[in-house]
């Protein structure tokens, strides 16, 4: 099944957000207790927001969610192992975590290009909330550890 563009856009953030909760799971034990303590609410809170956003999808789009690609969780998270060795290994996961995020808002912002049903909409607006708080808490971890240099 060929799919439209608006299920494309949705599909693709439905990706993007997999992408992103997989990402934190797989790197959260090489983050320092205190940022795992606030990241952590962050990342619950857009799993419960994606769940809501699959049964939408699947409701209104009939977009059935599609397996993880191991392979790319496998080279991400080692292509990040890898930078580590070179840098401070927070940083380059703070700095991963960003691109993650940005990736996530281009695709909310592709998604709300076509016409969604206002349930969609809704729980998409909490989304571009959750990443926007992501993104103070990352700019703001970065700002601290700039200050102690």
């Amino acid at each position: 099944m060929f799919l439209d563009n608006r299920q494309a856009a949705i599909d693709g953030l439905l990706e993007a957000l997999a992408d992103s909760l997989d990402y934190f799971q797989d790197n959260a034990a090489r983050l320092p207790g205190h940022l795992r303590e606030q990241f952590g609410p962050v990342f619950e809170e857009r799993r419960e927001e994606v769940r809501k956003l699959q049964q939408l999808a699947r409701r209104h789009m009939k977009l059935l969610p599609r397996d993880a690609d191991v392979e790319r969780d496998d080279y991400l998270w080692l292509w990040s192992r890898l930078k580590s060795f070179v840098g401070n290994d927070v940083q380059v996961l703070i700095r991963e975590l960003l691109e993650q995020e940005r990736v996530l808002m281009q695709a909310l912002s592709n998604a709300f290009t076509h016409p969604l049903p206002e349930d969609m909409e809704a729980v998409m607006e909490q989304l571009w909330r959750n990443c926007r708080q992501m993104i103070q808490l990352l700019y703001r971890h970065q700002s601290r550890h700039q200050k102690r240099r």
